[in-house]
């Protein structure tokens, strides 16, 4: 019996493909989201430290000037960080998103497989009855040429 042969292997090799490619794709995505995360904690960081350092020179007494520039730089941090928090928001919808595709390709892809599992099967189960009536045959001609002698 001639080899095993899936009609739709380029079909299974292409699927596989774009869920590799898929899967490269969300692991970009989530690094984006835990650099951006760690922006935005380092923003809160020097926001926090800003904070502290203003507290410390207002009870040491400083100019007003001094004071203002405090103010705006923690307003630009806290500003920095409302622009930021948007971007993750928008690269977790990305990511969501992503993982949805990576998930519907798995899915596809595995119907795939279990279909070429089936067909294996039944290819396998063909086999073997080939060689069942192969020897059957085989033996039922030994049997035949002896008693003919």
């Amino acid at each position: 019996m001639k080899k095993f042969n899936f009609p739709l292997d380029t079909v299974l090799n292409y699927k596989d493909q774009v869920l590799e490619n898929l899967k490269t794709e969300h692991a970009q995505i989530l690094a984006s989201v835990a650099q951006q995360e760690k922006r935005i904690e380092e923003l809160m960081e020097k926001s926090q430290s800003a904070a502290v350092r203003y507290r410390e020179d207002t009870l040491c007494g400083v100019t007003v000037n001094i004071m203002r520039e405090y103010e705006r730089y923690i307003t630009f941090i806290q500003q920095r960080i409302v622009t930021e928090q948007g971007i993750l928001l928008k690269l977790k919808k990305k990511e969501e998103q992503k993982r949805i595709e990576v998930i519907e390709a798995k899915k596809e892809k595995a119907s795939i497989d279990k279909l070429k599992e089936k067909k294996m099967d039944q290819y396998n189960k063909d086999v073997l009855k080939s060689e069942e009536l192969f020897i059957e045959e085989f033996v039922s001609n030994t049997m035949s040429v002896r008693s003919s002698r």
